[in-house]
């Protein structure tokens, strides 16, 4: 075996004080904009939450890396996304892998050692790609149409998949197949995304979260190793618990963060001549800072007492991962909509961001699992009882 494989590369644990995760959350604010702007892939910030050791979060002590709890993750995601939450979303996709393998492992060892190995010196994105066109969000169930086909030396894979957040970006794609089998096989294959046969293609043109990257992936006769594929039948599928359940409702909860330090900043500086004083000092204006901070507050209670659930193992830590994401991303959405509607014209201008905030604060909804889903399964679980 490879030295890679033997000796792991020690990750230093990056610094997450508050005052280090601010420092990152406002260079990121510096980029958002224009990458907002343009819908190119955020490079910039990509590179900032590098150089700052994010990327590595997750990364399991076995290979040498600083594991993340649950609690940090909701720190570290809720600045993230306040600071700018296509890069938050990115780094989710792929600190939720390195926790997956760090929970059960799965890739194979050589192959993540040299992941860990690189991830040291540049960012190396992941994801997990599973969504498809025609098939619509995994998470409700089925089969998907990608296919992998065994041959004499390795594997074939073949299909197209839709929403592969940070594809243009990505060091590796972690691609939902079937086997063509009577009985298939599903799993993930595991694609390096300089594999000929790869190719993006750049339809993603949304309302928010226009700098993710969410393209289309079209998979044409990609050969890879034997190792790259470990199907299980669709039965024995299962989930596992991860930190990264609580990362995506933290970073839009981060949204909604901005989104109130801006309201607030607003309010204070805004004085118009017909009143003569800031309109901070208004009834109307204070009531509507008072719901966005009980939004808020309610949003930091559902995902504290999760992230606080699953570091003490609590067996049913799992359990309140889909009402915290529903609660969650459904006060981040109230408290940004609130600011919104009290300040008028002005929170829906382009020059500033607040607008901005409302389009990629209601790009939480889409995110598994979605509401009518949730609500369903809670629903059931109720009427159980």
């Amino acid at each position: 075996m490879s030295a890679v494989a033997e000796s792991p590369v020690r990750i230093a644990a990056p610094d997450l004080s508050d005052e280090a995760l601010a420092s990152v959350r406002d260079a990121l604010a510096v980029h958002a904009p224009e990458a907002d702007r343009t819908g190119d892939f955020p490079w910039a910030g990509i590179g900032i939450v590098h150089r700052a050791g994010l990327l590595g979060l997750g990364i399991g002590a076995r290979y040498g890396g600083p594991g993340l709890t649950a609690t940090d993750a909701v720190r570290v995601f809720r600045a993230l996304g306040a600071g700018d939450p296509a890069v938050a979303l990115i780094t989710a996709m792929t600190v939720l892998q390195h926790d997956l393998q760090a929970r059960a492992p799965w890739w194979p060892e050589e192959v993540y050692r040299r992941l860990v190995a690189d991830s040291a010196e540049r960012p190396q994105l992941l994801n997990a790609i599973r969504a498809e066109p025609e098939w619509g969000a995994p998470a409700r169930g089925g089969l998907p149409a990608t296919t992998i086909r065994r041959t004499a030396d390795g594997w074939v894979l073949n299909g197209r998949k839709g929403f592969a957040t940070g594809s243009e970006g990505l060091a590796y794609h972690l691609v939902w197949a079937a086997t063509e089998d009577a009985e298939p096989l599903v799993a993930h294959a595991i694609v390096p995304a300089d594999t000929a046969g790869v190719r993006i293609e750049k339809t993603w043109d949304h309302l928010g979260q226009r700098a993710t990257s969410t393209h289309d992936v079209v998979y044409t006769d990609v050969r890879l190793p034997v190792e790259a594929f470990d199907g299980r039948p669709a039965t024995e599928q299962g989930a596992f618990p991860f930190v990264g359940g609580l990362a995506v409702p933290a970073l839009y909860v981060g949204v909604a963060d901005a989104a109130a330090g801006w309201f607030v900043r607003f309010a204070n500086e805004r004085v118009p001549t017909s009143l003569g004083r800031p309109i901070a000092t208004t009834p109307n204006i204070r009531a509507a800072a008072g719901e966005i901070a009980a939004q808020l507050a309610i949003a930091d209670a559902v995902l504290s007492n999760a992230a606080a659930a699953v570091d003490r193992g609590d067996p049913a830590a799992g359990a309140l991962l889909a009402p915290v994401k529903l609660l969650g991303t459904r006060a981040a959405i109230t408290a940004v909509q609130t600011a919104v509607a009290a300040l008028g014209n002005a929170a829906l201008t382009r020059r500033h961001p607040l607008e901005r905030h409302l389009r990629d604060v209601l790009a939480s909804r889409v995110h598994p699992p979605q509401e009518d889903a949730a609500l369903a399964a809670l629903g059931v679980r109720l009427l159980a009882v």
